[in-house]
């Protein structure tokens, strides 16, 4: 069985110098990487509810990982734009500094398959190694291949 990362990553979304300092500016950079993907029918109606959810509740992970995502009708597939900030952006309501933001947009039709890369996400982040091969690559391409031989592994039968 193929890897879902396998069908959303893609290296020209994926942004390995964030210069935004604040968070806001910082999930606009990420989230402009979607503009003009085939999968978003409506970016700025996307975009508008990413930043409603972010508000809503807090999407950092921990480890210096944030995950911005929405549940919206204004993509017709699930879309990935990834960013990573070296010196990292503080997101207010947490007190936590972030490096590196997932965003995610999934179709409200389509609950399960945003669930399953969550879910993928979260084990590959919990690998320190992991994390330190994503913060150190030095091409999005290089990137892209850290996040799928993590998954990979995942899916390797036991």
């Amino acid at each position: 069985m193929a890897g879902l990362l396998r069908n959303i990553l893609d290296p020209s979304r994926i942004a390995l110098s964030v210069h935004a300092t604040r968070r806001t500016a910082a999930l606009n950079e990420v989230a402009r990487l979607l503009d003009g993907h085939p999968a978003v029918a409506n970016y700025g109606g996307f975009y508008n509810e990413l930043l409603a959810r972010d508000r809503l509740d807090t999407t950092c992970l921990g480890n210096e990982i944030a995950l911005p995502h929405a549940r919206t009708e204004h993509v017709t597939d699930l879309v990935l734009a990834i960013g990573r900030s070296r010196q990292g952006v503080i997101f207010e309501k947490d007190g936590q500094t972030v490096r590196l933001f997932f965003v995610l947009g999934t179709p409200k039709s389509n609950p399960m398959a945003y669930l399953q890369v969550v879910s993928t996400l979260c084990k590959i982040f919990k690998d320190p190694a992991n994390r330190e091969a994503l913060l150190t690559a030095e091409t999005p391409e290089a990137f892209a291949d850290v996040l799928l031989h993590a998954e990979e592994k995942l899916l390797a039968p036991a």
